[in-house]
């Protein structure tokens, strides 16, 4: 008897060393993913700022309409010569009708996300994408999906307060109740009514757009090809106000402001907002699980943000307003969706179209 009991605790301790040997090697292996990861989204935020700091020194003379345009004519075309769409299963109807309609949500949610941009400036329009998480955990409240209510009325109403927050300026060092030199009747940063909105509808049209992609299809090479014709179309709803806007005439000011150049603002937005951010952002939801609007990805995007705002570009940043903002959010986004079963998951346990 006492021999049996020995060698089932050997075993047990076999089994959980090789449990804890198996979890350190999948870390070790996720190592080189979680950098490739970082790097695409610090390249992403970059272009965020560079075109950012091109708009300002333009003084709002640039057009965001023929801006977009132009962007997203040389992504799509990046798009169909990456995944050759035409290539493949042929789609359905309704996967064609619902991607076009995708392409006019992509096109109105970038207009809203450059108007916000230029009037709010980087670190709000960027925490204002996760919007789609407080929404979605409004939905999931409202309809009673799913239980741990009151969590997700908490991590809702901590989401509604790091918004509020955040418009009100306590990530800006001049309007922060943080900062030595903040006053109250400084005016300088804050933004109205209009930019709100239009940061916060930029968010939800991104988290809708993500939502009619996943419904088409849940197959990655499939989301891939009907991405480069979601692109296309969003390029063809934007052709008509773009040419509008080039007949109607615009005026130009020169750039003196180091990354202020168009040609950086619009390669880097190109090449790493629109391209490589799709990939990266398809890349960490399958092969990390790290979705687009879930805390992970949020912890990730604020370090970034840190480091830009105050090691590259030194701009008018309060550390602790951000920090209590982007605390709440992540708060309220974990608290929100932490009961709620993965969209990788979900995917794995779909039979196949």
């Amino acid at each position: 008897m006492a021999g049996s009991s020995d060698g089932a605790s050997r075993w047990i301790e076999a089994s959980s060393r090789l449990s804890s040997s198996r979890h350190s090697l999948g870390s070790a292996r996720q190592a080189p993913q979680l950098a490739f990861f970082v790097l695409g989204k610090f390249l992403r935020l970059l272009s965020v700022y560079a075109l950012f700091k091109f708009l300002s020194a333009r003084n709002g003379t640039e057009s965001i309409v023929v801006f977009t345009f132009v962007c997203s004519l040389v992504s799509g075309a990046l798009f169909f010569i990456f995944q050759r769409p035409w290539h493949g299963r042929p789609l359905t109807t309704s996967q064609i009708y619902l991607t076009a309609l995708n392409g006019g949500v992509l096109a109105l949610a970038l207009l809203l996300w450059g108007k916000s941009l230029q009037a709010c400036g980087p670190v709000r329009t960027v925490l204002a994408e996760y919007t789609g998480a407080m929404l979605g955990a409004a939905s999931t409240l409202v309809l009673g999906r799913g239980g741990h209510k009151w969590k997700k009325g908490g991590g809702l109403a901590a989401m509604l307060v790091a918004f509020y927050v955040l418009f009100r300026g306590w990530t800006i060092a001049s309007l922060s109740p943080f900062s030595a030199g903040s006053s109250d009747s400084d005016e300088q940063g804050r933004v109205g009514l209009g930019p709100i909105s239009m940061s916060i509808a930029a968010g939800t049209l991104f988290a809708l757009r993500r939502i009619v992609a996943r419904r088409v299809s849940i197959k990655a090479t499939m989301k891939k090809r009907l991405h480069s014709i979601t692109v296309a179309a969003a390029t063809c709803f934007l052709f008509p106000f773009a040419m509008l806007q080039l007949s109607l005439g615009q005026e130009t000011s020169p750039t003196t402001e180091a990354h202020g150049s168009p040609a950086w603002a619009y390669m880097s937005t190109i090449v790493f907002g629109m391209v490589a951010g799709f990939y990266v952002d398809n890349y960490a939801e399958e092969r990390l699980h790290i979705l687009a609007t879930s805390s992970e990805h949020l912890l990730v995007t604020s370090v970034l943000l840190i480091v830009l705002e105050l090691v590259i570009y030194q701009m008018d940043f309060s550390l602790v307003g951000f920090l209590i903002c982007s605390s709440l959010l992540g708060f309220g986004i974990y608290e929100s969706t932490s009961s709620e079963k993965l969209p990788s998951e979900i995917v794995s346990s779909t039979p196949p179209m």
